[in-house]
């Protein structure tokens, strides 16, 4: 099956043909065949109507119940809930909530006690009783945890803003950090693009310690009233814990003598990093979370709310919101166009679509006009490097990411395009600055260059997740495969990568996957990076992985993994009620090491087949893409359709990079 210029199905293609002649003529393999055929058929039309007509594709980003209550928490303190919007989102939360009072943070995980707190905080917002039957089973659960003393530093931030926590019993935050130079520990640019969003503007929070009136009290989640923050001993002065938690109070005592001009002075420097770094839909890094605290700190600052500052900001916020058809309103915390747009394109091509079909050139024609052509923050560690990048939202000019980058390139080598010259300059600018982000020991992280520093993470405040943005195996495999591609496996900047992935792969066979769930996405993605840079299907490393892949097949055929396997690596590396995405993963992998003709891949075909949705698409409630490992999760709601037809495609048609298939479409695009 092959995909005409207008989008319905024809004729078996060259690449398709060339891999059915591999196939045994058992009829098991032919019954395979088939179901792989009309999958990728109904996969396809499916993903062709689901793209918007300037050509980019964007599913729903789900993470949790936190992203709703902060925007309602948000609202109240601004002055701007209204009570459709609050209804709305109640609706959201309460669906989200378990049967044992709690709100977990990815589908079919353990309550959380953070969650659980500002999501019942935002329901008493909504007229929620306490004393109703989900209350207080929440409740119940919340002091039973420890209650609020025991939540994490940003929990206790917005509880602070309503008097609900006391701003002394929070770590100190001093704004004059925006001082520190780029060499001193602890400046804002050791910390990760999110993090250093958000710290900056809670800096200006934290001098503030602004209270609003409460309209309720939160007695009920404290496990004593009279005693709402315990008192606890302090972890040992030689331990990190310990260093930290003393430095914490040394600046707590320094806050008291600071002279006024000079936090004043900081607080206005903090602010100008702020207004700087506002996006043209005026949102920040395209993502929620420091959108929020950037609106609470400029206005603490003077910034009124029809300032067009803080005008554009909060216009920006409605754009996060998901209108369900029951009328329930959900928040995303980002939104993943171009991401979507890339993989998108490469599933289609990958099952079968002329690399000329007009949907594709508009995909690259969109993904074109997306590149990000100034410099942002990356530069302050790459001053020299010209942009060329590709960022993950919409509009994010100032954080474009490694990740994003090597896939769009890889995409825009599948399209036939009408304007060569123009996408080989786009290529070229995206794989340059690739390669000038490298980091030091031959990875690549997702948005700087060696932030590694171990510094950040020991931060009492730094409680809710990664804050530092290491080289991973996924990112740095997307790189390899991109720079193989470009025909640059030679390059001694592609072998120091090679050599890093080499060397990262767990005594198991896998490879940690750092933004996708877990050993099953860091190993679907190297094992087809190091094939197309040329090594072998006997290496022993990716004999190892297939052994691996084989060993941790659900007995439906198909493959998951569980998010408890970032905490608990024994009990759930590889482990997980099958899902589409985490079993296409598996596939590509599998398919890379020439693995076509197993059984373990006929039963994982056979499983994307049955499991398939008559509309073409597939379902999946579980979270399969990380935010932060284990704290942070994510259900990109296109997941389960672009990597299964992905390796759908991939089995029906040849692996794309590992035949002269594409020669065409490079070679005249």
């Amino acid at each position: 099956m092959t995909a005409t210029t207008d989008g319905s199905t024809g004729a078996v293609s060259p690449r398709a043909a060339a891999a059915s002649e591999s196939d045994s003529t058992t009829p098991v393999a032919a019954g395979v065949q088939e179901a792989a055929e009309r999958a990728v058929r109904r996969a396809t039309d499916h993903l062709l109507a689901r793209q918007d007509p300037e050509g980019w594709w964007k599913g729903d980003l789900e993470t949790n119940v936190t992203m709703d209550a902060e925007d309602l928490l948000l609202r109240q303190f601004l002055g701007v809930r209204d009570e459709s919007t609050t209804n709305a989102a109640a609706l959201f939360i309460r669906g989200e909530q378990r049967e044992d009072g709690t709100w977990a943070t990815f589908h079919g995980g353990p309550g959380e006690l953070s969650t659980t707190i500002e999501a019942y905080v935002a329901l008493r917002l909504a007229g929620d009783a306490p004393d109703a039957p989900h209350m207080a089973r929440a409740a119940q659960w919340i002091r039973s945890r420890g209650g609020i003393a025991a939540s994490r530093v940003f929990t206790r931030i917005w509880l602070a803003l309503f008097g609900w926590w006391k701003w002394e019993d929070l770590p100190e935050l001093p704004p004059e950090l925006i001082w520190f130079p780029k060499w001193l520990p602890l400046n804002i640019y050791d910390f990760g693009c999110w993090a250093r969003q958000t710290i900056v503007p809670l800096t200006v929070v934290s001098a503030k310690r602004p209270v609003r009136p409460a309209p309720f009290p939160l007695d009920e989640l404290h496990t004593d009233p009279d005693r709402p923050n315990p008192a606890k001993p302090l972890a040992p002065m030689a331990s990190w814990d310990g260093a930290f938690q003393r430095l914490d109070k040394g600046l707590h005592a320094l806050r008291k003598v600071v002279p006024r001009s000079v936090r004043r002075a900081a607080t206005r420097s903090a602010a100008r990093w702020i207004v700087e770094r506002q996006e043209n839909d005026g949102c920040w890094g395209g993502i929620q979370p420091p959108a929020v605290y950037s609106l609470i700190a400029l206005h603490l600052l003077g910034y009124d709310l029809q300032h067009p500052v803080m005008r554009a900001g909060l216009e920006s916020l409605d754009r996060y919101a998901v209108w369900r058809e029951d009328g329930a309103r959900m928040i995303e915390a980002c939104q993943s166009p171009v991401w979507d747009t890339c993989l998108a394109a490469i599933a289609l091509f990958d099952a079968g679509l002329p690399a000329d079909h007009p949907q594709l050139v508009k995909a690259a024609d969109w993904m074109l006009g997306e590149q990000v052509v100034r410099p942002g923050d990356w530069s302050v560690r790459r001053p020299h490097l010209p942009p060329g990048g590709w960022a993950f939202e919409f509009h994010n000019d100032n954080y474009p990411d490694i990740d994003d980058t090597a896939e769009v390139v890889l995409a825009l080598r599948r399209v036939r395009h009408h304007d060569p010259e123009r996408l080989e300059r786009a290529i070229g600018r995206g794989v340059r600055w690739n390669l000038g982000m490298q980091s030091r020991n031959g990875a690549w992280g997702a948005f700087d260059v060696d932030n590694t520093s171990p510094f950040p993470n020991r931060l009492p405040f730094c409680d809710f997740g990664e804050v530092i943005d290491p080289p991973s195996a996924d990112v740095t495999a997307h790189v390899v495969e991109m720079l193989a591609v470009e025909g640059l496996t030679g390059d001694p900047r592609t072998r120091r990568g090679i050599e890093w992935l080499l060397a990262a792969q767990e005594p198991d066979g896998s490879w940690f996957g750092r933004w996708g769930v877990n050993y099953l996405y860091g190993t679907g993605s190297v094992v087809p990076a190091l094939t197309t840079a040329g090594f072998p299907v006997s290496h022993p490393a990716i004999r190892r992985a297939v052994t691996w892949l084989e060993s941790v097949q659900n007995d439906d055929g198909g493959w998951g993994e569980d998010l408890r396997s970032y905490r608990y690596v024994k009990e759930w590396s590889g482990r997980g009620a099958s899902t589409a995405s985490q079993t296409a993963w598996a596939l590509m992998a599998l398919l890379a090491a020439g693995e076509r003709d197993s059984p373990a891949v006929a039963r994982g075909v056979e499983w994307l087949a049955a499991t398939q949705r008559e509309d073409g698409s597939w379902d999946e409630p579980y979270f399969t893409g990380t935010g932060f490992p284990w704290d942070f999760s994510i259900n990109y709601h296109l997941y389960r359709q672009v990597f299964p037809l992905t390796a759908l495609g991939r089995y029906v048609h040849g692996e794309p990079f590992a035949r002269t298939a594409l020669a065409g479409a490079k070679g005249s695009g």
